[in-house]
């Protein structure tokens, strides 16, 4: 009887690699639920719709032109004193890389001044990454749009 016993202790192979595959299938579940890290194209094409909003607000409480420049690696933004650009680094003004992946177009620096009175030179930046792309939009009365 001991030896009968004996025998059927333990798993068969079968068993093994039913749970194998189903740990394998859970894994793979886990993995493919876990979000991106990095934040969406959307998220930074609205904070830098936002930032763009606020530069037009500083020109106009400041009484000076305030100009945004975007470029591959990210975008900052500078003052006019009456005699030279200057670069602002307080508060919402510091500069700012987009997140890894981005691309923006078109591909040289966008130069976007606002003046005094909130006006600016109509341009149009577009982020993309992984198939996803939003629009940024400032027209010539200096709105911000985001079309994404």
């Amino acid at each position: 009887m001991s030896a009968r016993r004996a025998c059927r202790a333990g798993f068969t192979l079968v068993e093994l690699l039913m749970t194998v595959a189903i740990i394998g299938l859970a894994a793979g579940a886990v993995v493919l639920s876990v979000p991106d890290p990095r934040p969406s194209v959307e998220q930074d094409a609205e904070r830098f719709a936002a930032r763009l909003s606020r530069a037009r607000e500083e020109a106009v409480l400041t009484n000076r032109s305030v100009a945004v420049e975007a470029t591959a690696a990210g975008y900052g933004f500078s003052a006019f004193d009456g005699a030279e650009w200057s670069p602002l680094s307080d508060g919402p003004f510091g500069p700012e890389a987009w997140s890894a992946g981005v691309s923006v177009s078109p591909a040289g620096p966008v130069r976007v001044v606002f003046d005094p009175t909130g006006v600016a030179e109509p341009a149009t930046i577009t982020l993309s990454r992984d198939g996803h792309a939003s629009r940024i939009t400032v027209d010539g009365a200096g709105e911000v749009a985001i079309d994404g």
